[in-house]
């Protein structure tokens, strides 16, 4: 046996004979191949770079389009957010003399329904109900009955409630987000600021006057309202209330310099963040919509009346004996039973010596210098519940009389506070204002009374707190003035007799640049 050699590659005969790895081609055809192959991967390479390159601009662009628009292109608008104004939306803020935020607008969310898209309008009323603080189930199984695609059902609620009705996964249920008045210091204020409806649309206050300019403008609009005095009237007013079982009060603070009212505050008050629980009695206000008979405080129009009018002096006596006049009779609750001067008369509030006072002036006199004071035409202040002053016609002797003491015309407090700021302030009357004056700024105002018949009448002011019916008022380390007023409140066709509006009107008399305060107790008949 001979010895069996090792085969190779090309004697294998397990190996295909059509393959042959290792042919020994011609140079020529070797080149031609390699060429071919070379040629391919350098196409397919050259391609790649394009399409890296395409990817590459395109993803620039979109970059480019995504975070750096252009400024005048109408994709800017969309993607874009608006500026918004930091603390208001579409209306601007209202805000006291120092800045505090009196009124602004937030986002919040509203909860609407497509009727046709409900299942089960029954169970929906039943769970939305239970969910919304406000919601009545009755209203939104109507409202949900409807044959409407598109129905308000709840209008500003709460991110809480928000989530709890999403929660349900009612299909046809959805909310939109809308803006709100909100008015952070709420009842404080209320009925200088207003109120506006679920439309940012201003009915009263502030809020009404101003509606177009709020509307239009970002810029707060700052009121001449100082938020701490209000809060401090308000706690004094609302306690004489409790003290004297009154239904009603009011109070203002004013800067006889410059007509600025500081604090004005009318109670029982309401809360604009939640209109459902306010009645109307509430959101009447006393201080510029009632007009009453103010009693003993008009006896200083009518004291002054008489000294500008040079018809008498401090000293001069009048007679204290009561005045029979038709069927009416004038008496004193303390009666002199003397001659009295005009100080005395002023200082224990006689209204047998007014009266004798104003007729030394007579109706004409007295009508033209209540008229110059304003009492006779309505307030001019930046609120529209303005109450219109109810005037005697015709204006007989007796209702000369009458006035003099504060019966038979009927005016706002408002209109009091101006007027006695003009007999106070040195004679000159300045329309109260609700809005902020630029500091120093002073307005022009119309001479009403001389320099000196106002420091006679600060130096009678003065006298009533230290001497006369007005001792309460004198607090140590201020030189306060002021005059007292009772009046017996109008009923049907006459006066109750248990029924009494009382009033003080006091200033810091040390200087004429004084503020003065006004207030109005309404108490009930004592049964």
């Amino acid at each position: 046996m001979r010895p069996i050699a090792p085969l190779d590659d090309d004697d294998n005969p397990c190996r295909p004979r059509h393959f042959t790895p290792r042919m020994n081609l011609p140079s020529t055809v070797r080149s031609s191949g390699d060429r071919a192959l070379e040629t391919s991967h350098g196409r397919l390479k050259a391609a790649a770079v394009v399409f890296m390159i395409a990817f590459a601009a395109l993803s620039l662009r979109l970059a480019e389009v995504t975070l750096l628009p252009e400024p005048d292109t109408k994709l800017t608008q969309l993607v874009t957010p608006p500026v918004v104004h930091p603390t208001s939306y579409g209306r601007a803020d209202i805000v006291d003399r120092n800045g505090i935020v009196l009124a602004t607008t937030l986002e919040t969310p509203s909860l609407f329904a497509n009727p046709h898209l409900i299942a089960d309008p029954v169970t929906a009323a039943r769970e939305i109900a239970k969910r919304l603080k406000s919601a009545n189930e009755k209203d939104l199984l109507a409202k949900l009955q409807e044959d409407k695609s598109f129905v308000w059902l709840a209008r500003h609620v709460t991110p809480a409630e928000e989530y709890a009705v999403s929660e349900l996964g009612i299909v046809g249920l959805d909310f939109q987000h809308e803006e709100r008045r909100v008015y952070p210091s709420g009842a404080l204020g209320a009925h200088v600021v207003g109120f506006s409806d679920l439309d940012n649309k201003g009915l009263a206050g502030i809020e009404r006057s101003f509606d177009a300019s709020l509307t239009s403008s970002r810029t707060p609009l700052k009121l001449s309202i100082d938020i701490r005095l209000q809060a401090i009237l308000k706690e004094e007013m609302q306690q004489t209330i409790d003290d004297f079982t009154a239904i009603g009060a009011m109070g203002i603070v004013m800067d006889l310099r410059n007509g600025e009212i500081l604090s004005m505050v009318s109670l029982p008050d309401f809360n604009p963040n939640d209109l459902n629980t306010a009645i109307p009695a509430n959101i009447f206000n006393r201080a510029t919509l009632g007009v009453y008979e103010m009693g003993s405080v008009f006896k200083i129009y009518n004291t002054a009346m008489t000294l500008e009018g040079h018809k008498a002096t401090l000293s001069t006596l009048f007679d204290t004996n009561e005045i029979h006049i038709g069927k009416y009779t004038i008496h004193d609750y303390h009666p002199f039973n003397r001659p009295a001067s005009v100080a005395e008369i002023f200082m224990e509030s006689s209204n047998i010596g007014s009266a004798r006072m104003a007729m030394t002036s007579g109706p004409e006199v007295q009508k033209e210098f209540l008229g110059r004071l304003g009492l006779l035409r309505p307030a001019t202040i930046e609120i529209p519940e303005i109450g219109y002053p109810e005037i005697p016609h015709p204006w007989h002797d007796i209702n000369t009389m009458t006035i003099a003491f504060g019966h038979g015309l009927s005016v706002s407090p408002v209109q009091m506070a101006v007027a006695s700021g003009a007999i106070i302030n040195g004679g000159i009357l300045r329309p109260g204002t609700l809005i902020k004056e630029p500091a120093g700024f002073v307005p022009p105002g119309t001479r009403v009374i001389s320099t000196q018949t106002s420091e006679e009448m600060r130096k009678l002011l003065r006298l009533v707190v230290t001497e006369g019916t007005g001792k309460q008022a004198d607090v140590p380390g201020y030189l306060v003035g002021g005059k007292t007023g009772t009046a017996e409140k109008v009923e049907h066709h006459g006066y109750a007799k248990k029924a009494l509006l009382s009033s003080f009107i006091g200033a810091f008399v040390a200087e004429p640049w004084c503020a003065t305060f006004s207030a109005v107790p309404v108490l009930p008949p004592t049964r």
